[in-house]
């Protein structure tokens, strides 16, 4: 119940990060410098198959045109580079960074010769690992590498429509990567259509059994169509089972050696995480379909390949949408991904925000308090009994983005 009501309130949040003006004004970039070093991700949009519950900007790999993508993503990161940005951590996502390793090995080269790179996370799938692309990407400087496996039961793997298996050979394709890197991650989904709860069950366990650094467990957050394909492809949808997931994760595993990293994802020891949107306030995204957060201020990238090629051509950021966000949306959105990462410094809420949160979110944190999903004054933590509420919220954010994601994908914006 208490769920349900805390999901129902970032649902009604989240979709004001629909309501989007075209363009930005260009203002928002003045004091850049000032900002100091924030966090870039990096979009990758190819891939070789595509996965149906997946709602990222995505395109089947043809390899003219992806060469000509990471031309115009270098342009992209030139053009912050002359409105003052430094950048310090970089997280590549997708899609699949992997696709074409010279042309991002050549990107990462750009990165080095134009900022001082402390830390690089990449996101790649079981069919890119092999020893020479784990030497190329150690080469690189690849700080965290993170495998996106979704499950290592065959029948769930195949229904995804992924061709990565069979399990055995995904096993050890993410132990050749393990050791290699500061930190090495396993990607899965739960609660997809028509998977068990023993089936997740035997995915958790081969995890702590591979003994990999860490595990990040994404609930299913499909967008409206996506979930009408889902449902027409597979099993109804049904979120009355999170739960019983999600408890999977907490009994396997907070009391199994891992230490929550963030509620979905759960590290051996001090590890790396790729979620830019807890370490940094401010985090911009290039490429095509990226989402941007600055000074209070959140935009979006064009999803269009054919577009994003034009704007940059002009020299001109291919940025289609924009919003301000209220004084209050911007404090409620810190809040969410300060919880999301387990602890929030209230020094520096007040220092960020020039005010309390005990004072200017007082309503909120007093039902989080009264609930016990949270303690603590100076450094509040979420509470083992917060964390599956704190997952919902950020599900229902997540999915209000893929809302946006899929209406932009859809026009072709």
């Amino acid at each position: 119940m208490l769920a349900d009501i805390v999901g129902w309130v970032t649902r009604r949040e989240g979709r004001k990060f629909l309501k989007l003006r075209k363009g930005i004004d260009d203002a928002v970039f003045t004091g850049a410098k000032e900002i100091g070093e924030i966090s870039l991700y990096i979009h990758i949009p190819f891939c070789r198959t595509l996965c149906p519950f997946c709602c990222f900007n995505r395109y089947l790999f043809q390899e003219d045109k992806a060469r000509q993508y990471f031309r115009h993503l270098k342009r992209e990161l030139d053009l912050y580079i002359e409105k003052g940005f430094t950048f310090s951590d970089f997280y590549f996502g997708g899609g699949t960074p992997t696709i074409l390793m010279d042309e991002l090995e050549s990107f990462i080269d750009h990165l080095r010769a134009s900022f001082s790179v402390k830390r690089i996370s990449l996101e790649t799938t079981p069919r890119e690992i092999n020893r020479a692309n784990v030497a190329r990407l150690k080469k690189a400087g690849i700080n965290r590498l993170s495998i996106g496996v979704q499950s290592f039961d065959d029948g769930i793997v195949k229904a995804m429509g992924r061709p990565f298996g069979p399990s055995e050979e995904m096993k050890q394709r993410v132990l050749m990567a393990e050791g290699e890197f500061d930190t090495v991650n396993v990607d899965f989904v739960f609660n997809f259509p028509g998977q068990t709860i023993e089936q997740f069950e035997k995915d958790v366990q081969t995890f702590k059994a591979l003994h990999i650094d860490q595990a990040t467990f994404y609930p299913l957050m499909a967008s409206p169509h996506k979930k009408s394909a889902l449902e027409r492809r597979f099993n109804r949808v049904d979120l009355s089972r999170e739960r019983q997931f999600y408890d999977v994760i907490l009994n396997e595993l907070c009391t199994g050696g891992c230490q929550a990293s963030t509620v979905w994802c759960f590290s051996r020891g001090e590890r790396m995480i790729d979620e830019y949107i807890i370490d940094f306030d401010d985090y911009i995204g290039i490429g095509a379909g990226s989402v941007s957060i600055v000074g209070g201020n959140f935009y979006v990238n064009t999803f269009s390949l054919e577009k994003y090629g034009e704007s940059l051509s002009r020299d001109t950021l291919p940025i289609v949408g924009w919003r301000k966000l209220t004084e209050k949306e911007n404090q409620r959105y810190y809040l969410l991904t300060k919880l999301f990462g387990m602890e929030l410094d209230s020094g520096k809420f007040t220092q960020r925000f020039g005010t309390s949160i005990q004072k200017t979110l007082a309503p909120e944190m007093l039902c989080l308090k009264l609930f016990g999903l949270v303690a603590g004054k100076d450094k509040i933590r979420v509470t083992r009994k917060g964390m599956y509420p704190v997952s919902v919220m950020m599900r229902d954010f997540f999915t209000s983005l893929n809302n946006l994601r899929e209406l932009y994908i859809e026009e072709q914006t």
